[in-house]
């Protein structure tokens, strides 16, 4: 069997049609084309999602960025790569994509909270406002993103507690960011001492120990305020500076410490809630109407004792 008699079968092997698909006859030579197309698309898009990956390590993106953005592009690239493949061999995209559309508006009524997690997971991604690393304050606690997804937001907690946060939940509510434009976090301390206290020699001592600390940054000198008056007290409140946000309930333990022992080198008493009570008699104004002193009673009383001993004793 020589060469051109192979070449000859093949050529009319992959020429046959097979079957029909709308006004396409699909052969042999269709069907080669069409899983070269699928090969190649998916070669292509994983090269394509290696290259995203080394460009953005290049300029310092972080890796959970890195991660979905690579993923976004390689889902793209396939998406084009089987568009033309399936329009090789016939298939109308067109009436594809209107009943995609009609598909999509379903699936959209009855995944709206998925949507909606899906899109501001992209609009994290496009604004990079929150990146993993970044401390944040959301749902009324301290964590740390430990790793950001396309839905969701894994964040950990001070406590080492993992939780899931919806991306929606970041994208349309108040979050505090306590590292978007650096690391300072100021630790707030609050303490009362007594009325009859020396306020100068409360200043002195809070201003000794706040620039003793050694976890204090010194970007920002500490300050020391008389933050209030209370009932019991008079309160300062001392604030410090640290580099990290994840250490200042340590810092804020610390300084709590060490102004207690300061305080009681130096004889000052921290002021702690007191309530007095004073009892006083009932003023004679503010008796019952026809109410009589316990004098009055008691003659009154002598006086009806008398009267029965007379009338038991007629003859005395």
């Amino acid at each position: 069997m020589s060469w051109k008699t192979v070449l000859d079968w093949l050529r009319s092997a992959l020429g046959t049609d097979l079957f029909r698909i709308a006004e396409t006859d699909i052969n042999g030579a269709t069907l080669l084309t069409f899983a070269a197309i699928v090969v190649v698309t998916f070669w292509m898009a994983r090269v394509v999602q290696r290259g995203v990956e080394r460009v953005l390590a290049r300029r310092g993106g972080d890796e959970g960025s890195i991660g979905v953005v690579s993923r976004l592009v390689r889902y793209a690239a396939l998406v084009v790569g089987l568009s033309i493949g399936l329009n090789s061999i016939g298939i109308n995209l067109n009436a594809l994509f209107a009943a995609g559309a009609l598909f999509a508006v379903a699936i959209g009524f009855a995944m709206q909270n998925v949507v909606a997690n899906f899109v501001s997971g992209v609009i994290l991604l496009a604004e990079r406002v929150i990146k993993p690393g970044d401390i944040l304050f959301v749902e009324g606690q301290m964590v740390r993103v430990s790793d950001m997804g396309i839905r969701a937001t894994i964040v950990r907690t001070l406590d080492e507690e993992s939780i899931v946060i919806p991306n929606a939940v970041l994208v349309q509510s108040s979050v505090k960011n306590y590292t978007l434009e650096d690391w300072l976090y100021r630790v707030r301390v609050e303490v009362g001492v007594s009325y009859d206290a020396d306020l100068k020699l409360v200043r002195q001592v809070l201003e000794e120990v706040s620039a003793n600390q050694a976890w204090a940054s010194d970007v920002r000198q500490p300050v020391v305020y008389l933050s209030q008056f209370g009932d019991s007290s008079v309160v300062f409140e001392v604030s410090l500076w640290v580099q990290d946000p994840w250490t200042s309930r340590r810092a804020g333990s610390d300084l709590r410490e060490a102004i207690w022992w300061a305080f009681k080198r130096a004889s000052i008493t921290i002021a702690y809630p007191q309530l007095d009570v004073h009892f006083d008699p009932p003023s004679p104004a503010l008796l019952p109407s026809g109410d009589t002193s316990s004098e009055k009673r008691g003659s009154d009383e002598e006086r009806r004792l008398s009267d029965e001993s007379a009338t038991a004793n007629p003859s005395a």
